[in-house]
């Protein structure tokens, strides 16, 4: 018997999304009273009882409305329907059992995951934690490199230290004394060469040879400071700053035995060889006094301190200006005296450095001589408070590992060097480049060219010796207040001036009278520029570009590039001076153009920085690659306190 369309089915058990919806409102009546965990657990625990709950309701409902049935005879007609109603009942707890199974791996799943996220924000609190430790160190750190900074530059000049600067500057007054001695007795000296010559070939020299034989006097010297300054990074490094300016000395004496002894040999190759002699003692001059001289200074002393070595060179031009006079020792007898007089710089030298101590960047950091470092470090700052010192050069050699005694093909070849390397290069073209050998080794005949007297142009050369030594003077406290890079703009800028008006002079001397006066004023300015800055800088500002390892090197590069533009100069110059004539000074007035646009785009200000800080300026990943803790001393000071902590914990 069938049911009646009227008739009550079966009720349905209720089917699994509803199931869960009822969980899910079951787990969320709880709220935030569980961890996310136990909330996993809860859902899994809620969703089968659930289930259980609903089959047994399920099979009640089943056994009561079987009942029902029997009790009105037609259970046979529902047979059906139940085996239907239990198939459909099986397949809904298939899909359950499949459904909890899934549930089950999805929360073991979610579990993991939770885990895996804990975790990372462990490390991530972890690192958190060592960023703010590092935050704080370096705080710290900088702080008291802050304070250690305002002690280097309260330092004073003490007694030590003056004497051994003035000991040094020796050297480089030998370097201006035979820039200028050639100069004054050119005609003295070119009447000596035409005797010799016609006593030996018993034939009149002509003037043009005579001029020609001179010129080789003039370059030979810059040849020989060619090899001078080429050799000097390696005798630094051999032989320390101190030793090697020791060393030197004994050439410079014979040079000058040589110069001094050219006329009663009566041999004018003597003097040649002299000259080469001499050259060589002042190239190696021109790469050692500047170099020993910038590690002994204080930091705020050095830019002074480093304007002394100019003041030195000037100092020495000026003397043999005014020995040169006629009225002294610029005769036919006076001129192998005031050559041979270049004996005494490198004789005072032997007898006063030896007391002079050692430079102590170079005792601690190459020969890594710690206590003879303090024992120079006490004599020149007069005080046994050196730490100071001792510290900010332990900084400097942490930055600088890899970065030992360079050669001068390896300085080449790095790409962290290049940069300061060609603006120390560029730095000593434009001192040599400005024109103002041109004008050491050819005033009296550039004054006579703008109309003056013979016996007046060679007052007018004394006059630029003393204007140089003026100048120079009054750039030395400018020089750690303005800088280095503004002093040496102003320096190149006025140059570029002057050397117009010098051309302008000469081209209208003719038609104005006084136009021999603006020229003279011309030249006497462009001096007075000179000295202000190209005259002084690039000796200092090249070896301030370098830390310890590669400096010697980037010394001997930079200072042979002088010497090789001081040659071209000097022997090219009189040639110029004939073709162009009126003109001479244009080319020395475009050059001085170009080295004002690269010192202001390229140079850097050095000014109150340490070593370390300028060198960090141009420092960058080069021949192996950088490690987050490489080339930064605080960081370096950091990471090790890190590795002391940990050996102390897993003590």
């Amino acid at each position: 018997m069938r049911l009646g369309r009227g008739s009550r089915t079966p009720d349905r058990p209720l089917s699994h999304a509803r199931s869960r919806d009822n969980v899910l409102t079951l787990i969320r009546s709880r709220g935030d009273e569980t961890t996310p965990e136990e909330d996993d657990e809860a859902t899994l625990r809620a969703l089968l009882i659930s289930l259980q709950n609903q089959i047994t309701i399920m099979s009640i409902q089943l056994n009561a409305r079987l009942d029902q049935l029997q009790q009105r005879g037609i259970v046979a007609d529902v047979q059906l329907e139940t085996s239907v109603a239990l198939s459909e009942i099986r397949s809904q707890l298939r899909e359950l059992t499949k459904s909890v199974e899934s549930c089950q791996t999805e929360v073991h799943e979610v579990k993991r995951d939770m885990a895996n996220i804990k975790d990372e924000l462990h490390v991530v609190q972890q690192v958190k934690e060592e960023i703010e430790e590092l935050r704080e160190y370096v705080d710290r750190l900088e702080e008291v490199t802050h304070k250690r900074k305002l002690h280097l530059l309260s330092q004073g000049l003490t007694f030590f230290l003056t004497y051994t600067i003035l000991s040094a500057m020796l050297g480089m007054f030998q370097f201006g004394y035979n820039t200028g001695v050639i100069n004054a007795p050119q005609k003295e000296i070119e009447t000596f060469v035409k005797n010799v010559y016609k006593e030996r070939y018993l034939s009149e020299l002509s003037e043009e040879g005579a001029k020609q034989l001179y010129s080789i006097a003039v370059a030979v010297f810059a040849i020989g400071g060619m090899l001078g300054g080429f050799s000097g990074g390696s005798l630094a490094d051999r032989f320390g700053r101190k030793g090697g300016l020791l060393l030197n000395s004994f050439i410079g004496i014979a040079g000058g035995v040589l110069m001094g002894t050219t006329k009663f040999f009566r041999s004018y190759e003597i003097l040649f060889i002299g000259r080469f002699v001499i050259g060589i003692n002042c190239g190696l001059n021109t790469s050692l006094v500047p170099m020993y001289i910038s590690e002994i200074a204080p930091l705020n002393l050095r830019g002074g301190l480093g304007t002394v070595n100019q003041l030195a060179v000037t100092l020495g031009l000026l003397i043999s200006q005014i020995l040169g006079i006629e009225q002294i020792l610029g005769t036919d007898d006076g001129w192998p005296v005031l050559l041979g007089l270049t004996v005494l710089a490198p004789f005072l030298q032997l007898i006063l450095l030896p007391v002079c101590p050692e430079s102590p960047r170079y005792l601690l950091m190459n020969k890594m001589w710690e206590e003879e470092a303090r024992k120079a470090l006490r004599k020149l700052r007069g005080t046994t408070q050196i730490e100071v010192d001792i510290e900010e050069m332990r900084v400097e050699q942490i930055a600088q590992q890899g970065e030992n005694s360079m050669s001068m093909s390896e300085l080449l070849c790095s790409a962290t060097l290049r940069q300061p390397l060609i603006i120390g290069v560029v730095m000593q073209l434009s001192q040599q480049f400005s024109g103002i050998n041109a004008v050491f080794y050819y005033s009296t005949g550039l004054f006579e060219s703008s109309g003056l007297a013979t016996e007046t142009a060679k007052f007018m050369t004394i006059g630029i010796g003393a204007i140089m030594v003026t100048m120079t003077i009054i750039s030395i406290p400018l020089m750690d207040r303005m800088g280095r890079r503004t002093l040496h703009l102003y320096g190149l800028g006025g140059m570029f001036i002057f050397s117009i008006f010098i051309t302008i002079s000469l081209l209208i001397k003719e038609m104005i009278d006084w136009m021999s006066y603006l020229a003279v004023i011309s030249i006497l300015g462009f001096v007075v520029f000179f000295a202000v800055g190209p005259g002084s800088i690039p000796w200092m500002i090249t070896a301030e570009l370098f830390s310890q390892g590669p400096r010697p090197a980037a010394m001997s590069i930079a200072v042979l590039v002088n010497w090789i533009a001081n040659f071209v100069v000097g022997l090219g110059f009189p040639t110029l001076n004939n073709k162009l004539e009126e003109y001479t000074f244009l080319p020395f007035s475009v050059m001085l153009a170009g080295f004002w646009l690269f010192t202001y785009k390229k140079v850097p200000e050095t000014k109150n920085k340490t070593f370390e800080e300028i060198a960090a300026l141009f420092r960058i990943d080069d021949v192996r690659p950088a490690t987050p803790h490489e080339n930064t001393p605080l960081v370096a000071q950091y990471q090790a306190s890190i590795d002391s902590k940990s050996s102390q914990k897993k003590k």
